[in-house]
C-alpha cells in the first residue's frame, strides 16, 4: 500500500479556511468525532483517527490497574496508560468502540494509542514499574512461556527475557487484531501506532522492558510510527526529532514508514530542526497545533518544513 505523506495538526480547534495554503493536508483527532470529519471534508483534509487501546481512568475503575512485583496495584499519577490485559470486558468495550467506529466512517487512517503496557515516558524522570502480574496474568505467562513461576519477583529473577518478550508478543498480536479488523473492512485505511520515543537501548531497554513496544514484532500490523517527540515535556532538546529519524534506521524495519508528532510548544524549533533531517520523517503531526495556523507568519514557517520533508522524501 502506498503511503502518502501527510501533515498536520493533532487535536480540537478550528482551522483558517485557507490552511491547505500553509502545506496541510490531514488532521489527527481523537475518536470518531462526527463535527471533525465533517469539517475535513469542508477542508479538503484527510480524517485521520487517534484510537485509544489501553488507557483508562484508574480513579473510575480500579479493576484495570495492573499489579505490580509488590503483588500491589501500581503507583500512577494524573497521567498513566495501560491496563490490565486480563481485563477481557474492557477489552470487548475498546473492540466494540472500533467496530462502531469502521461501521459509521471511511477515515484515511487509524492511529492506535496507548497501546502499551503500564507506564508514562512524557517525562524526564519516568518511574518505571514492572506491572501486570495478577494471577490471571502470570498463568497465562507461564502457559505460553511454557515454564512454571508462582510470584513477580520470580519471573523477573528466573525469566525476565522469556516475560519481556511475552509481553511485546502480546501488544504485538493486539495490534494485529485491531489492524485485520481495520484492513478488512477499509483496506486502503492507514493504520499507524503512537510510539514511546524512546531508542530500544534508553532506560535499561524500557521501551521493550516497560512498555512491550517492539518494532519488528510490531511490523506485520503497523503501517506508519509515530513516536510523541515532546521535547520540553521531556526533557529535551530541540534537536529530538532530528537525532531520533538519523537512530531510527538500526530499529525501525526498512519497509515501514516513521512520521513524528511533535509539540507545539516545542514550535518552531523542534519543527525546523526535524524537517532539516537527512533521513525524512513521513509526514509531521503537530500535538495542539491548530492556533499556529492562525498566525500567518508561524503558518509560513511550518510550510517551509512541509517543503522541506518532502524535498528529503524525494532523495531517499
Amino acid at each position: 500500500m502506498s503511503i502518502p505523506l501527510l501533515f498536520g495538526p493533532y487535536g480540537s480547534g478550528e482551522l483558517p479556511a485557507k490552511v491547505r495554503d500553509y502545506g496541510v493536508n490531514a488532521r489527527w483527532f481523537h475518536g470518531f468525532n462526527e463535527a471533525v470529519f465533517a469539517a475535513c471534508e469542508e477542508q479538503g483534509l484527510e480524517a485521520c483517527v487517534e484510537f485509544k487501546t489501553f488507557r483508562a481512568d484508574f480513579e473510575k475503575q480500579p479493576a484495570l490497574i495492573p499489579i505490580g512485583v509488590d503483588g500491589r496495584p501500581i503507583r500512577y499519577g494524573r497521567l498513566v496508560q495501560g491496563i490490565c490485559l486480563s481485563q477481557t470486558d474492557f477489552l470487548a468495550e475498546i473492540e466494540e468502540q472500533l467496530l462502531a467506529g469502521l461501521k459509521q466512517y471511511k477515515p484515511k487512517g487509524i492511529w492506535l494509542d496507548y497501546l502499551t503496557y503500564a507506564g508514562w515516558f512524557e517525562t524526564p524522570e519516568p518511574d518505571l514499574q514492572d506491572s501486570c502480574f495478577c494471577s490471571r496474568c502470570i498463568a497465562d505467562f507461564c502457559y505460553h512461556a511454557g515454564v512454571d513461576a508462582t510470584s513477580p519477583r520470580e519471573i523477573l529473577a528466573r525469566y525476565a527475557e522469556e516475560w519481556k518478550h511475552h509481553k511485546c508478543r502480546k501488544i504485538a498480536q493486539y495490534a494485529l487484531h485491531y489492524s485485520r479488523l481495520i484492513k478488512t473492512r477499509l483496506p486502503d485505511c492507514i493504520v499507524g501506532a503512537y510510539m514511546c520515543p524512546w531508542t530500544p537501548e534508553e532506560f535499561d531497554g524500557a521501551l521493550t522492558r516497560i512498555f512491550a513496544q517492539d518494532y519488528k514484532a510490531l511490523a506485520e500490523a503497523i503501517d506508519v510510527y509515530t513516536p510523541l517527540i515532546y521535547c520540553s515535556k521531556s526533557g529535551r532538546g530541540a534537536g529530538w526529532g532530528r537525532e531520533w529519524l538519523a537512530r531510527s534506521e538500526h530499529f525501525v524495519p526498512h519497509h515501514r514508514k516513521v512520521q513524528l508528532i511533535l509539540d507545539a510548544l516545542d514550535f518552531p524549533e523542534s519543527l525546523t530542526e526535524s524537517a532539516a533531517s537527512s533521513v525524512p520523517s513521513w509526514g509531521v503531526q503537530l500535538y495542539a497545533g491548530a492556533p499556529i495556523f492562525h498566525d500567518p507568519d508561524k503558518a509560513l514557517t511550518f510550510k517551509h518544513a512541509v517543503e522541506a520533508i518532502r524535498a528529503a522524501a524525494v532523495m531517499n
